[in-house]
C-alpha cells in the first residue's frame, strides 16, 4: 500500500468537507447578520471579542479584522476577564463571543457581567440551541456537520468556518462605512500592502540621474557599458528633450546576442522597445506593480515619464515596489 497516497486522500478529504461547510454557512446566513451590523453601527464604541482554546485564536483573528478595516476592537481571553481584564469595557461596547459547543463555562459565566455593563451581544456559536444561544441578543449560526480531521475531534471545519463568519460580518462592515482602499492603507503605513496603497511612482522610482541614459544612435558597446555603471537592468533611451522614444531591458540585449555573431554594427535604435509601457509619477505603487504583471509578458521595470511633455524622470524596478532604496 503507498502510504503517501491515503496522505492525499486525506487532506482532499479535510479541504472538500471543510469546502462543502463553508458553502453550506454561505447558504443559511439570513436577517442575523443585518443584525449584527446594525447593532455594531449604532454602538459608539469598540467591539470586544471573547474566545477560550482554538475559538480564542479565531477571536484574535475576527478583532484584528475588524480593527484594520474600520471597526475598532480588542481581543479578550475568556479566563483572563473573569480575573480583571473586564476593565477595558465601557458601557454599550458590543461583545462578539465565540464558542463552538455554545456552552462554554467562562463565557456563559461572564453573560451577567456583561449585561451590566449594557454589551449587546453576539453570538458566533456553533451550536444554536445550546445556552448562550438563549442568552444574546444575536446569533450567528457557525455550526458544521463534522470535523475534518480523521478523529472527527479536532476543531477543523469549526474553526473556518467561525473565522469566515467573522470575515462576513468585517466585510459587511466595510460595506456600511463606505470603507476605501485609502483608509485601509491608513491603517496599515508598514505594511506593503498598505505601501503599495499610500506611495507613488515617484516615491519609489530612480531619478534619471542614478539610470542608465542612452542615445538612440550609441553604439551597443556603448549602452553595455552604461547599463553597467547603473546596474538597474535597463537603460532609458532618450531622444530630442529628453523625451522617452524607448527602453532597452537586460534581456533585449541577452537575445541580440543570440541572433547576431557580429554585433559592432548595432545601436540603440536597434534593439530598444519603442513605445515602452511607462508609469507615471503621481501613480500608486500598486498601480504600478498591476501595469507590469497583468500581462501576458510580465516585466519587471517601467519607465517613468511626465504624462504632459514626454519626459523621462526615471526607472521603477519591481524590486523598489517591496524594498525601499533612498531615491
Amino acid at each position: 500500500m503507498d502510504v503517501k497516497k491515503d496522505y492525499l486522500k486525506m487532506a482532499r478529504r479535510v479541504l472538500d468537507v471543510e469546502g462543502n461547510a463553508l458553502l453550506a454557512a454561505a447558504s443559511r446566513i439570513g436577517d442575523e447578520l443585518n443584525q449584527a451590523v446594525d447593532m455594531i453601527l449604532n454602538s459608539p464604541g469598540k467591539v470586544v471579542v471573547l474566545g477560550l482554546g482554538k475559538s480564542g485564536h479565531v477571536a484574535k483573528k475576527i478583532s484584528a479584522t475588524l480593527c484594520s478595516t474600520g471597526t475598532p476592537s480588542v481581543f479578550l481571553h475568556a479566563a483572563e476577564a473573569l480575573h480583571g481584564d473586564l476593565g477595558i469595557y465601557r458601557p454599550g461596547d458590543p461583545t462578539i463571543l465565540i464558542s463552538k459547543g455554545g456552552s462554554t463555562s467562562e463565557l456563559v459565566r461572564l453573560v451577567p457581567t456583561l449585561r451590566e455593563f449594557e454589551s449587546p451581544l453576539i453570538g458566533l456559536l456553533g451550536n444554536v440551541r445550546a445556552p448562550l444561544a438563549r442568552m444574546v441578543d444575536i446569533v450567528l449560526d457557525a455550526s458544521v456537520p463534522e470535523e475534518a480531521d480523521p478523529l472527527g475531534i479536532v476543531p477543523t471545519t469549526s474553526a473556518v468556518i467561525a473565522m469566515a463568519m467573522g470575515d462576513a460580518l468585517a466585510s459587511a462592515l466595510m460595506l456600511a462605512r463606505d470603507f476605501k482602499e485609502q483608509d485601509f492603507a491608513r491603517f496599515h503605513p508598514e505594511g506593503q500592502l498598505g505601501r503599495n496603497l499610500l506611495l507613488q511612482v515617484k516615491d519609489a522610482m530612480h531619478h534619471t540621474r542614478r539610470v542608465a541614459v542612452v542615445t538612440p544612435e550609441l553604439s551597443l558597446h556603448e549602452v553595455v557599458i552604461r547599463m553597467t555603471e547603473y546596474p538597474l537592468g535597463a537603460a532609458c533611451v532618450l531622444g530630442e528633450g529628453e523625451k522617452l522614444i524607448g527602453i532597452i531591458s537586460d534581456g533585449d540585449i541577452r537575445r541580440m546576442l543570440q541572433q547576431h555573431d557580429d554585433i559592432r554594427g548595432l545601436k540603440a535604435e536597434d534593439i530598444m522597445t519603442k513605445d515602452p509601457i511607462c508609469a507615471l509619477p503621481e501613480m500608486t505603487l500598486g498601480d504600478a506593480v498591476r501595469l507590469m504583471e497583468d500581462r501576458p509578458s510580465q516585466i519587471s521595470v517601467l519607465p517613468v515619464k511626465d504624462p504632459d511633455t514626454q519626459v523621462c524622470l526615471g526607472l521603477l524596478r519591481i524590486h523598489d515596489v517591496y524594498q525601499p532604496h533612498l531615491a
